[in-house]
């Protein structure tokens, strides 16, 4: 529930913008339902024109979602309890907060298709209301700023991530991938900062049991 509340200002926000940009409230919805991921469509509201630059916004988007690859990697080990047919559209519904969520859950236990489901239905049911609500009052809600949306999206990651501070290599993992996404941001900025930081976090994931093993 804290999540879905949060996903509130965000909502509003990326809704605003792409009114903003000229979408029609039924665009927003439909770009919200197929695409299924926050922090793209920010990527790809941001590089909104006319005429549409489209192989930048595909391959914009792409690097923003190559994350999606590793959380995929990540959890479907854990979905044994799922039946077979339903992982890929389990998968389709894999946005962060369902991610997180669910990877608490099968440290703790057991990963149920049931949990991931209505982990699911939720989050994405309140990203599609409140990024429609949010391209309806495109013009009412002006300069989204100002009311401090666009921290939403960083706090709610901050939030996510401190749910795993007790994992063994967190601080390292952390520590490497804000350096290298900080340092790619700074020389090109973009989406290829968030391929680099996760690169460089898993690396340094993987390097943390052969420090271990040299003590």
């Amino acid at each position: 529930m804290p999540l879905a509340i949060a996903v509130i200002p965000f909502g509003l926000l990326w809704g605003a913008v792409a009114a903003q940009k000229g979408l029609s409230p039924a665009e927003a919805f439909l770009m919200s339902a197929m695409v299924m991921a926050g922090a793209s469509q920010f990527v790809a509201i941001d590089l909104w024109a006319h005429p549409l630059p489209i192989a930048t916004l595909v391959a914009a988007v792409f690097l923003v979602n190559t994350r999606h690859i590793l959380m995929g990697t990540s959890i479907l080990p854990k979905m044994q309890a799922f039946p077979p047919r339903w992982k890929p559209l389990a998968l389709f519904f894999l946005v962060d907060e369902v991610w997180a969520l669910s990877e608490q859950r099968a440290r703790e236990g057991r990963l149920t298709a049931s949990y991931y489901a209505g982990l699911a239905a939720l989050l994405c049911s309140c990203w599609l209301l409140w990024t429609t609500l949010g391209a309806y009052l495109g013009t009412a809600i002006g300069d989204p700023t100002r009311y401090g949306f666009d921290f939403a999206f960083t706090a709610m990651f901050i939030g996510l991530l401190m749910g795993f501070r007790s994992t063994p290599g967190f601080a390292a993992s952390v520590a490497a991938a804000a350096v290298a996404s900080t340092a790619v941001h700074m020389i090109a900025p973009g989406p290829v900062s968030i391929a680099a930081g996760a690169l460089a976090g898993i690396a340094a994931a993987a390097l943390a049991p052969i420090r271990e093993a040299k003590r």
